[in-house]
């Protein structure tokens, strides 16, 4: 049998009512809420009744889902369902390597809360925004991005789909052209042009935090958004403060995960935006979410 890979999402997943549900059935989903709210007050409301224009919000957005996420895994293994590796997509990645053990929870908090305060100032410093670009290859969605001065392809999701960011300015140009050559250009529920260089700052930023962290060896093999290969000694620094203004290379880190012996994925968010994505990467793949191996009260 192969091993059970937890996929934790990213910024755009979050919606009202994350995770009261979670709160009111399982135990262990409520004591890490309760631990994160301690830290953080206001981040339970935030997510159980806070209302989307609030979640939308870049310094509340992550830490309520970094929070969801780390709540989530916890009634998983409350249920006895455990990971033989793990990815995060962008904010997910967080919180992947929080559960992974290479921090501690209230370390790993604290890191996406100052992460969320970084990318927010970057972000209200430019007026910039993202797309998901649909139906067209790669190969063009590059081609017409390279048209612009400030449009970059940053998300490499799946078969028919790349994430861009740019400058809000340009990006209705950008989504003209896309649909001219066939394609979908779909905003994003994010403010900011995540992934691209204008992030850099907010890197480095998030560097110094990083590097002042305690860092742990970690329990679970961690696939990085920068490389698409687990942390295998590496710098885990370097690697999660440069994908901040690098590319998630999502579609070659999930057939990277297959290849070492994953055969089934349950996504760790509010949603099944990466559950759809594998569909198309492979549509052989067993993919779930919390809530249906949850429900089903089995492991997969």
């Amino acid at each position: 049998m192969g091993k059970i890979g937890f996929l934790f999402s990213g910024q755009g997943d979050q919606r009202p009512g994350m995770g009261a549900g979670l709160y009111e059935k399982y135990f262990a989903a409520a004591e890490a809420f309760d631990l994160f709210d301690g830290i953080r007050p206001g981040t339970m409301r935030a997510c159980f009744s806070g209302t989307e224009e609030e979640l939308m919000q870049t310094r509340n957005t992550q830490p309520c889902l970094f929070a969801f996420e780390l709540a989530a895994a916890a009634a998983l293994r409350q249920a006895g369902v455990h990971p033989g590796a793990a990815a995060g997509f962008s904010l997910g990645e967080v919180a992947a390597a929080t559960d992974c053990g290479f921090f501690s929870p209230e370390e790993g908090f604290r890191l996406v809360c100052r992460r969320g305060e970084l990318m927010q100032r970057e972000s209200e410093r430019c007026d910039a925004s993202m797309a998901a670009v649909l139906k067209l290859p790669d190969e063009t969605v590059r081609a017409l991005c390279g048209k612009y001065e400030q449009v970059y392809p940053v998300n490499f999701n799946c078969p028919g789909q790349i994430t861009v960011s740019g400058r809000s300015d340009q990006m209705t140009a950008f989504a003209a052209e896309v649909k001219a050559a066939g394609g979908r250009a779909v905003p994003l529920q994010v403010r900011g042009g995540f992934h691209s260089p204008f992030m850099e700052q907010a890197a480095r930023d998030f560097e110094r935090e990083l590097r002042a962290a305690e860092i742990g060896p970690g329990r679970v093999p961690l696939y990085a958004n920068r490389t698409a290969r687990p942390y295998d000694g590496g710098d885990v620094c370097r690697l999660l403060s440069e994908q901040i203004c690098s590319p998630v290379l999502w579609e070659q880190t999930i057939r990277n995960m297959m290849a070492d012996g994953v055969d089934t994925f349950i996504e760790i968010g509010p949603g099944r935006t990466l559950t759809n994505m594998m569909k198309k990467i492979d549509s052989a793949v067993r993919a779930r979410t919390v809530f249906e191996v949850l429900e089903d009260g089995k492991e997969c």
